[in-house]
């Protein structure tokens, strides 16, 4: 029972780090990309489930952006809600538990995958150091 417990509190904490950490990001972005950043949902789980494993996600990802770019949003396509999901139990791993570099890397995690909702590619995000 105690394993979970600390479970329990190291999840919690987690989440509030994460949560903070993209709040503190959001405020300091544009006004106009501040807005687009407000209506894209964010899901925080520790790890991708098993069925996005099967699908191709290597279990280790740290982060996720689901849906389409904002440009094509104004079609109504895509049948799933965009989102972004970032796994906080493999963000935590990757960092070797520093809470610390846990939300410099949630930092880093969010604006990769907000990066690809504004329609960069992974070349783009690499030139801005978010790769």
């Amino acid at each position: 029972m105690a394993a979970k417990t600390g479970w329990n509190r190291l999840w919690h904490n987690l989440q509030r780090f994460a949560l903070e950490e993209i709040d503190l990001v959001q405020k300091q972005l544009p006004l106009v990309l501040r807005h687009k950043a407000l209506k894209l949902p964010v899901t925080l789980e520790p790890q991708p489930s098993k069925a996005l494993v099967r699908d191709g996600l290597e279990p280790d990802v740290l982060g996720l952006y689901i849906g389409e770019t904002f440009a094509e949003s104004f079609s109504g396509g895509d049948e799933l809600p965009s989102q972004i999901i970032l796994f906080l139990e493999n963000i935590w791993d990757y960092v070797d538990h520093d809470t610390a570099e846990y939300r410099e890397e949630v930092r880093v995690t969010y604006l990769h995958e907000l990066g690809h909702y504004l329609g960069l590619d992974e070349d783009d995000l690499a030139m801005r150091d978010l790769d």
